[in-house]
């Protein structure tokens, strides 16, 4: 009996040892090599994701895409060409060139011709920071999405603010329009502005994730460009029973095309309104003031 017993104590004195090992060495371990739920700040790079697809009414398809930015402050730009293309086309299907940290869901579609294949794949390849990643797109049946669907898995993208994981068949999305592209020259800035008109849906109340509804809200985010864009503001206050006007300041780090993006959100449904703004180099003469 005295001999199992100290059997039984090594063994324990063993476990409780590799357990020690695990755990310390597991620390280590994980400041190399990600696991799910790890966090970085910086340094990590970007793989462009497949969200599904929605049928048309005139016979074509939608192809939804969106991305991970598995950096938690960074934000990235990779500009249209071999390193941000799709299969099809010249490679501009209306993929963003400016990625902003965390999951980002139906950041745009792609619509496809009624007579395409259904088990063809539609490529968007994006190499960022030493990597090259492949998003594919097809007409698999258990991709196939509605707007409920939309709303369901856009409620964890902050810029979507969708609070409500329940909506309703009858609810629609915000009705946005805006104005057309703008011109200006460095050092000014672009006034932007865009309307939202909702139907009313969801009504003011508590959302079942504790997200309080309080109607229609607009954000503005940079889509494309070679530079930093800085708004002014960047969210509008939330407006409900009536049409909401949103106008932002918008000023310019470089030259060159920018494509800025409103998003309206009702707390369960989005749309958005893009605007390009071509942004010319200061004048010669404004260079030597």
């Amino acid at each position: 009996m005295a001999k199992r017993n100290s059997i039984q104590h090594r063994f324990k004195l063993a476990v409780c040892a590799a357990l020690f090992l695990l755990v310390a060495g597991g620390i280590r371990l994980n400041a190399q090599f990600p696991y799910p739920g790890a966090q970085y700040r910086r340094g990590r790079d970007i793989s462009p994701t497949f969200d599904g697809w929605e049928g048309n009414p005139d016979g074509t398809f939608s192809f939804y895409f969106g991305y991970y930015n598995r950096n938690s402050e960074e934000e990235i730009d990779v500009p249209l060409g071999a390193d941000n293309t799709f299969d099809l086309g010249n490679g501009d299907q209306g993929q963003p060139t400016h990625f902003y940290p965390g999951r980002r869901w139906f950041v745009f579609k792609v619509v496809m011709p009624k007579d395409w294949p259904k088990d063809k794949r539609l490529v968007w390849t994006l190499t960022n920071r030493g990597r090259t990643n492949l998003s594919k797109g097809w007409l698999q049946p258990e991709w196939e999405i509605d707007k409920l669907l939309i709303s369901k898995n856009a409620i964890s993208d902050p810029f979507l603010r969708t609070s409500n994981s329940n909506p309703t068949p009858d609810n629609q999305a915000p009705v946005i329009t805006g104005g057309p592209a703008q011109t200006v020259t460095l050092p000014a800035s672009a006034i932007l502005k865009v309307t939202a008109t909702d139907d009313g849906l969801p009504k003011p109340g508590l959302g079942d994730r504790g997200g309080k509804v309080e109607g229609v809200q607009i954000r503005w985010i940079l889509y494309r460009g070679p530079g930093k864009a800085q708004f002014d503001p960047d969210l509008s206050p939330a407006v409900y029973g009536k049409p909401l006007t949103s106008g932002t300041k918008v000023s310019f780090s470089a030259p060159g095309n920018y494509r800025i993006r409103a998003i309206a959100t009702d707390g369960a449904m989005f749309s958005t309104y893009d605007v390009d703004v071509k942004v010319n180099p200061t004048t010669s003469a404004e260079k030597t003031r």
